[in-house]
């Protein structure tokens, strides 16, 4: 990281949200002029009023390590590996390949390092809106760029994605009605995200609804919710297999090729499953299928190792635990993920007995924040919202403890400013 992007995100601690600006935008959008004090309230961590800072150079590096990965994941040699012990329906590909991929990153001393890949990563359009609503702090931040940002050509851009979804499934006419599907999605924390992306799509001219997988029904070679007929289901549950009783509806649909979901559970089990990072961060395995140096190269350089916590190595790594993080294979939001220095021994025989990875650890950068006058640290992580492969946002989380988690006071989702550094003025 270079000495002027770590000063900045060290020293650089005015306010750059602009939060009446942002509530203008999001009560716009919902047309409810109460939506966004009512957010404050239920959600006081959601949002970081202070930006954090990243080199051009690392917003390309980890768009190549993207890149490579999806690369990779093309190939039949990978595929097979992948969706060899994977759950029946992830065999079935219908076309789609996820919207709003995320790839998080730590950013370590050598560069940006791929922590993991979500297949439904929230937090997107919640995003562009906060990106929006920024002011300059500073005389001279040399941050022109990354805050010429248009609300619109983004929106624009994640609607696309969605009917290159539609398409990719073979459909040709219109897409019309879309579900945002969650279990007890008014209870998801997410909830007001899910809001925004209904007007946006009723904006763009489909209708759009919010609703549990246990609403909806299969009949007459359609999916409906109640007399609506759904074209396309966006997919916010972490019941990636679809395998819950409530899924039984939505399961059925997919498999019969009767209504299009994204991201589904092939996309889950080729991109998500944590115990892909060992196969993609094996060198001798990937030149095994014909994967150039360069593509090695970059992914020796931007994954740290991971490997499958097995019997055989259980006692070596027990004995350097803290130099791992523990994670399960098929989790998500850091749910029963472990960093190997606060494992207790009943924890550890819980590990043995479930699938889990383990992966080198990356120690997050910082950045400092000012609350009331006094500068916090706070760990950051970066999320690099994708489709195709092709970046579309980046966000960050910044946050104590150990994972994101959105109850860290001055933390939560903050806006990332690309710069070169090269004439930025500390602001305070």
């Amino acid at each position: 990281m270079s000495n002027d992007i770590e000063r900045l995100n060290s020293d650089c601690t005015c306010v750059t949200l602009d939060r009446d600006a942002l509530c203008r935008a999001i009560e716009k959008a919902v047309a409810d002029p109460e939506f966004c004090q009512a957010l404050a309230l239920t959600h006081p961590y959601l949002l970081s009023a202070q930006p954090v800072f990243l080199t051009k150079a690392h917003a390309e590096r980890m768009q190549q390590i993207i890149w490579a990965i999806e690369a990779i994941a093309r190939l039949p040699q990978y595929q097979s590996a992948v969706l060899g012990n994977a759950a029946e329906i992830a065999q079935y590909r219908p076309g789609p390949i996820g919207v709003f991929m995320g790839y998080d990153f730590h950013l370590g001393e050598d560069g940006p390092m791929l922590i993991e890949i979500n297949t439904n990563a929230g937090g997107a359009l919640i995003n562009a809106y906060l990106l929006q609503a920024q002011r300059a702090c500073c005389d001279d931040m040399n941050l022109a760029a990354s805050m010429r940002i248009s609300l619109d050509a983004l929106c624009s851009d994640f609607v696309a994605s969605f009917d290159g979804e539609w398409k990719r499934q073979g459909r040709a006419g219109p897409l019309e009605t879309i579900a945002i599907v969650d279990h007890a999605p008014r209870e998801q924390y997410l909830y007001p995200e899910f809001v925004l992306f209904q007007r946006l799509f009723e904006k763009r001219g489909m209708g759009a609804i919010i609703a549990s997988p246990a609403e909806l029904a299969h009949r007459d070679g359609y999916l409906w919710h109640e007399e609506r007929r759904i074209d396309l289901v966006y997919n916010r549950l972490t019941d990636f297999q679809l395998e819950q009783p409530e899924s039984a509806a939505l399961r059925s649909a997919y498999l019969a090729g009767d209504v299009v979901v994204t991201p589904n559970p092939w996309t889950h089990a080729v991109y998500a499953n944590k115990s892909n990072l060992v196969l993609l961060s094996a060198d001798d395995q990937l030149r095994s299928w014909g994967v150039s140096d360069d593509l090695v190269r970059i992914l020796k350089g931007g994954i740290p190792r991971t490997i499958a916590v097995t019997p055989d190595c259980a006692d070596e790594l027990w004995s350097a635990r803290d130099q791992w993080f523990f994670k399960p294979t098929a989790g998500y939001g850091g749910k029963a993920a472990y960093r190997g220095d606060k494992i207790t021994r009943r924890v550890w025989t819980e590990i043995l007995n479930a699938s889990y990875v383990a992966q080198r650890i990356v120690t997050p950068s910082t950045r400092k924040i000012s609350i009331d006058g006094i500068q916090h640290s706070l760990k950051a992580d970066l999320r690099n919202y994708t489709y195709d492969g092709k970046v579309q946002l980046i966000a960050a989380r910044l946050y104590q403890g150990q994972t994101t988690n959105f109850r860290t006071q001055g933390g939560g989702f903050a806006p990332v400013f690309v710069t070169d550094g090269a004439s930025a003025k500390i602001c305070r």
